[in-house]
C-alpha cells in the first residue's frame, strides 16, 4: 500500500473537500506571515517560521483544489500530484524534519536561507494561479483513484 492509500484510510489523512479559494488565499497569507517574521527570530523560532511558510504554501493549493489533511507526512505525499520535482520535496520533507528536531530534541539545524524559503511560497503560489479546472479535476481524481 503506497502512503496516499494509507492517507486516505486515517481518520486526519486525505480527504476530499469543496475547493476554495478564500481559504487559499488565507493559507498564503499565513505562509507571507510567517515568512516575514523569519528575520525577526532566533534560534528554533527560524527554523518553525521557515517550515510553516512552505507548508502553509502548499496547504494553500490544497484548499484550492478542495483537499483537506490534518497530518504532515500525508500532505507532503501529495506534492508530485502538482509537479513539484524531487529536489522541492526533498527540500520540504527535510524542513520538516529540522523542525521537529529543534522544537522537539533541541538538535541545531542548518541556518535557514530565507531567499529559498521564499521561492519556494512564489513557486505554489504561481501554480495556484494557472491551475485551471481540468487540473482541478485531475488531481482531486488522482485522489479518489489511488
Amino acid at each position: 500500500m503506497d502512503k496516499i492509500d494509507w492517507c486516505l484510510e486515517q481518520k486526519k489523512g486525505i480527504e476530499l473537500v469543496e475547493p476554495n479559494d478564500n481559504l487559499c488565499e488565507a493559507y498564503f497569507k499565513d505562509a507571507n506571515d510567517s515568512l516575514s517574521g523569519i528575520e525577526n527570530v532566533k534560534g528554533m523560532w527560524r527554523t518553525v517560521m521557515a517550515y510553516y511558510s512552505c507548508y502553509f504554501s502548499f496547504y494553500a493549493l490544497l484548499m484550492k483544489v478542495g483537499i483537506k489533511c490534518e497530518i504532515h507526512d500525508c500532505t507532503l505525499a501529495l506534492m508530485g500530484l502538482f509537479g513539484f520535482d524531487e529536489k522541492e520535496i526533498t527540500f520540504v520533507k527535510k524542513l520538516k524534519k529540522e523542525r521537529i528536531n529543534v522544537q522537539y530534541y533541541h538538535q541545531k539545524s542548518e541556518e535557514v536561507v530565507v531567499e529559498k524559503i521564499n521561492s519556494f511560497v512564489l513557486l505554489c503560489k504561481s501554480k495556484a494561479n494557472v491551475l485551471k479546472q481540468d487540473e482541478i479535476d485531475k488531481i482531486r481524481g488522482e485522489v479518489k483513484n489511488d
